[in-house]
């Protein structure tokens, strides 16, 4: 049933795809704007093409849940844009092309922003959030919302990945009984199996580069301050940030040099500006030659099926000409750094979401974190499956001048950015730090909730504030890993390079088989 469904769906992509050679091109979009340029395709026909694949994918067929809604005047953006094509206007390599955006980003009504919650399902605004004004300026259509983890994972310890009370459960497109990761789950899900060419999520520690590792995709999280954070329904102001999700790092890098930017309504971007550049431009397939990568070996783990993914994709970029240097302590002086982010979290998600419901329209009845809270309790759906442990504890936490906080805030920056990232940077003389991104993805289980069991490559990036690129490095047996590439703040440009050379060596990207199981494909 699954393949006829798929069967039916005529879409650009599947029928260009089996006559593009990595030479052409390496990017959906670089392909599609190309056929839009020769006249080959509308934009009008690209969206209806990517709406009929959601309805035969996501709310049919194998039923991802990885979108939680299309906006109605989709098909009039488009027809827009193509009238301005005819005209002779193009704005950029993103004219013309569908993104659908991670749940918890402000898009103008009428699609409510509801972070998954029940208690946001009113919250329909009139606003964009900056970097969807800049990608509609860029040329970008605004396909859809994308499903998430409920309030990007922060409500509960127990919680499943990929789950929200307004979207179910998300599932993985490769094994459709595994998890997506989180928070960015619809994000990872529609992007790999094509629902639209870009996606957006967002990340506080793991919520990009996670579900864009497990869904076998490639995900980018900026430096913090690179892309504005404004009607970004927050977590940490000290740690949050919107990136680009996608099959290759030419459309991330695209997706980037549209997004970044400085904001005004968000002082973190001060020094945007100044850092962001055109992040595609200088992709090279020789970038590794010469390059010095540190390897994190005590960040690998144990799974020996993992560990041997990882050193063949250091071989790899070894034959590219990079050279290798193997980093034996990774997490040298870096106790407490856990207990300082976990403090910083909870203080700053009490005090970012009571400034945002603050400000949410007039129709959104839940204006503090302790009125959602009360709202969790008296809504069946809300608490079926897991509670709000960690909502309960940020409505304890003191203020942001509160000395527990403000320590936490300074020993977190310097233990994972000049002591940790930095440090390890300049005492193995290398460029960029690797490793495996992420484990496999796990069955998902509401009643247990999630079972990861690791590695993970996030945290030091996450605290520090600095650029994490994951990209697809194999499978096994047919759930994706990805490897990471990690560098220092604002050099976002060299991380993509590496990312971009690595991609072009390996093509190690498969696409998903919508299996229902591990144990249903044995023979």
């Amino acid at each position: 049933m699954i393949k006829q469904k798929l069967m039916l769906v005529a879409l650009l992509l599947s029928s260009a795809a089996a006559a593009r050679t990595p030479m052409q091109f390496d990017s959906n979009t670089s392909l599609l704007e190309a056929k839009q340029a020769a006249g080959e395709i509308t934009s009008e026909q690209i969206v209806r093409d990517y709406l009929s694949k959601i309805a035969a994918v996501d709310d049919s067929g194998p039923k991802l849940n990885a979108v939680i809604a299309t906006f109605p005047d989709a098909i009039e953006q488009a027809r827009k844009l193509d009238a301005e094509r005819a005209q002779g206007r193009v704005r950029s390599p993103l004219h013309g092309i569908p993104v659908l955006v991670k749940d918890n980003i402000e898009v103008a009504g009428p699609v409510a922003t509801t972070a998954g919650s029940l208690a946001l399902k009113d919250n329909i605004t009139s606003h964009d959030a900056p970097i969807i004004a800049r990608l509609r300026e860029a040329g970008a259509v605004i396909l859809g919302k994308t499903n998430l983890s409920e309030w990007a994972n922060i409500r509960s310890s127990d919680s499943t990945s990929g789950w929200s009370a307004v979207g179910g459960l998300t599932r993985n497109p490769h094994i459709l009984d595994r998890n997506t990761c989180g928070s960015s789950a619809g994000s990872g899900a529609a992007a790999a199996a094509d629902l639209a060419p870009l996606t957006i999520g967002t990340e506080t520690d793991g919520s990009i580069v996670c579900p864009s590792s497990i869904n076998g995709i490639v995900g980018f999280k900026p430096t913090v301050g690179l892309v504005s954070r404004s009607r970004i329904i927050p977590i940490s102001h000290s740690q949050d940030t919107a990136g680009p999700m996608t099959k290759s790092v030419r459309e991330a890098a695209l997706m980037l040099t549209v997004m970044a930017g400085s904001d005004p309504a968000d002082p973190t971007t001060a020094e945007a500006d100044k850092r962001r550049t055109n992040y595609s431009e200088n992709l090279r397939r020789e970038t590794l030659q010469g390059m010095r990568l540190g390897v994190m070996r005590d960040r690998v783990g144990n799974n020996a099926k993992i560990k041997a993914q990882f050193d063949a994709a250091l071989e790899k970029m070894k034959a590219a000409g990079a050279e290798i240097v193997e980093i034996a302590d990774t997490r040298k002086g870096l106790d407490g750094l856990g207990e300082a982010e976990f403090e910083i979290l909870m203080t700053e998600f009490k005090a970012g979401l009571n400034a945002y419901l603050a400000k949410a329209p007039s129709s959104v009845k839940t204006r503090t974190l302790a009125e959602v809270i009360t709202f969790n309790k008296a809504e069946a759906g809300e608490l079926r499956w897991f509670g709000q442990d960690l909502f309960e504890l940020a409505q304890s936490k003191g203020g942001l001048d509160d000395p527990k906080y403000q320590e936490a805030v300074a020993k977190a920056k310097r233990l994972a950015g000049p002591e940790g990232i930095d440090r390890l940077l300049r005492e193995n003389n290398v460029q960029l730090l690797v490793a495996p991104t992420a484990g496999t993805a796990w069955k998902s289980d509401l009643v247990n909730g999630d079972q990861y069991a690791g590695p993970s490559a996030s945290q030091l990036p996450a605290v520090a504030g600095y650029p994490h690129l994951t990209v697809p490095m194999g499978a096994i047996e047919d759930l994706p890993i990805g490897i990471s590439f990690i560098g220092t703040a604002w050099d976002d440009a060299r991380v993509l390079g590496a990312g971009y050379a690595f991609e072009q060596a390996t093509y190690a990207r498969i696409d998903p088989a919508f299996k229902s199981s591990i144990e249903m494909a044995q023979p």
